[in-house]
C-alpha cells in the first residue's frame, strides 16, 4: 500500500496524511473562545516533562511513538501530554483491583521495558536495534512478556492502562484530526448533516475518495 500524500495545508504527523488539503485550524475563527484556547494551546504550549525522570521519558517517549507509528517529525508530543495529566494527578477515576495507581504504572513500564531489552542483549530499550524495540511492543500489546517487572505487573493489563493514555492523548490533538479528516469542534455551529456518507461544508474529502479501496 503506498504512503498517503504529504500534507500541503497544515501539519499532520510526518506530514503525510488522506486530507492534504485540509487544516482543522482554519476553522478556529468559528469555535466558541474557550474551545479555540484550549485547542490552540495543545499546538502553542507543548507542556515540559514534570513527571518522569530523564530515563523513564526516553524510553517512554520512544515506546509512545512506536505504538502511535511516528516515526519521523514532526510528531504529536504524547508523552509530554501524558507527563503533564500525571504531573497534576488527572487520573481516570478507577484501575484495575490487581494493577497499582496508573502514575506507578508507567514507572514501571519503562522499568520493563528496559528489562525486556536487556533480556534480547541490548543495553536498555532506547539503544535496542528498531527490530528488538518492535518485538518487545508486540509481546507487550500480546501481554506475552516475562521476567523481573513484568512477573509482578500484569503485562495484558499494563498495555490497556498505557495504550489508553496513549491513544486519548494523539487523538485529542489538531495535527491528528487533520490525519484523520476530523471536523473538530463545531460549537456553536454545531453539525447538521448527520446521515451515513454525508459531510459539512466545512468537512474534508479524502485524498483517495473516488478509489474506496485504495483505503483499504
Amino acid at each position: 500500500m503506498s504512503d498517503p500524500p504529504t500534507q500541503r495545508n497544515g501539519i499532520t504527523p510526518q506530514m503525510r496524511g488522506r486530507y492534504p488539503d485540509y487544516n482543522v485550524l482554519d476553522e478556529a475563527d468559528r469555535w466558541d473562545e474557550v474551545t479555540r484556547r484550549l485547542v490552540l494551546d495543545r499546538v502553542q504550549n507543548v507542556p515540559p516533562i514534570r513527571f518522569f525522570t530523564a530515563p523513564e521519558a526516553l524510553t517512554l517517549g520512544l515506546f509512545c511513538e512506536l505504538v502511535v507509528a511516528q516515526h519521523s517529525d514532526p510528531k504529536v508530543p504524547v508523552l509530554n501530554m501524558i507527563d503533564a495529566k500525571l504531573f497534576r494527578g488527572e487520573l481516570d477515576g478507577f484501575r484495575y483491583v490487581d494493577m497499582p495507581d496508573d502514575r506507578e504504572t508507567w514507572r514501571r513500564v519503562a522499568l520493563g521495558l528496559d528489562a525486556s531489552a536487556r533480556g534480547s542483549g541490548a543495553v536498555d530499550f532506547v539503544s535496542a536495534p528498531f527490530g528488538v524495540q518492535e518485538r518487545i511492543v508486540d509481546a507487550f500489546a500480546q501481554g506475552d512478556l516475562r521476567g523481573e517487572v513484568w512477573d509482578e505487573l500484569p503485562p495484558a493489563r499494563a498495555w490497556k492502562v498505557v495504550t489508553r493514555a496513549i491513544l486519548s492523548a494523539f487523538y485529542s490533538h489538531p495535527w491528528a484530526w487533520n490525519e484523520i479528516g476530523f471536523g473538530g469542534p463545531a460549537y456553536p455551529r454545531g453539525y447538521a448533516r448527520i446521515g451515513a456518507g454525508q459531510r459539512e461544508s466545512w468537512e474534508p474529502r479524502a485524498a483517495d475518495s473516488e478509489r474506496p479501496e485504495a483505503a483499504t
